[in-house]
């Protein structure tokens, strides 16, 4: 015959030391996962601008082919990109003395904490000193006496100092995104 033996059930669960060692090793992970968190959302953070910025750029080119009339993109105060800027309509020449009204399609408020680095004064009008970028009818980007703007905008960001994007525009209107922390050497 077997006997009956009782063995003693140890409590279940865990203890409170262990439970203590488990939230210890989380808790440094975190810690040591945040500062690539903080990276990667300001990533994102200026890639998202770049491509909202190209876009508009792009519908301000695509509205002077549409319309064969000149389309502008400045900063919303005439200043600073940072600030903002408009995608409209330009009514530099009024046809046969008929008033022409400004037509705003696009608009982008403050950018922070992302920056365009040297205020975005690469494009500067040479004849007028107003910042921003003209759409001709043939979708080019001219300045206001005619010449061909053809140059880039570098993007910063604020909480990372070494993450930048520029953004080129090619002679035909043509934007792209270059990371120099990726390709240096496309950047140039």
């Amino acid at each position: 015959m077997i006997n009956n033996l009782t063995i003693p059930k140890r409590d279940a669960g865990f203890s409170l030391l262990e439970l203590m060692a488990v939230i210890l090793i989380i808790a440094i992970m975190a810690v040591m996962t945040m500062p690539l968190l903080h990276e990667q959302m300001a990533s994102r953070e200026i890639d998202l601008i770049a491509r909202r910025f190209i876009a508009h750029a792009q519908f301000a080119r695509a509205q002077a082919l549409a319309m064969r009339a000149a389309v502008h993109i400045t900063p919303s105060n005439g200043h600073l990109w940072e600030e903002g800027w408009i995608v409209s309509g330009a009514c530099d020449h009024p046809k046969d003395g008929v008033s022409c009204t400004q037509r705003n399609w696009f608009s982008q408020g403050d950018i922070a904490p992302i920056y365009f680095k040297g205020g975005g004064k690469q494009f500067i009008d040479p004849h007028t000193s107003k910042r921003g970028i003209l759409f001709n009818a043939a979708g080019a980007a001219k300045s206001a006496k005619g010449g061909f703007v053809a140059n880039r905008l570098i993007l910063g960001h604020d909480l990372n100092p070494k993450l930048e994007r520029h953004l080129i525009l090619g002679s035909g209107g043509r934007w792209r995104i270059c990371d120099p922390g990726v390709d240096a050497k496309a950047c140039r």
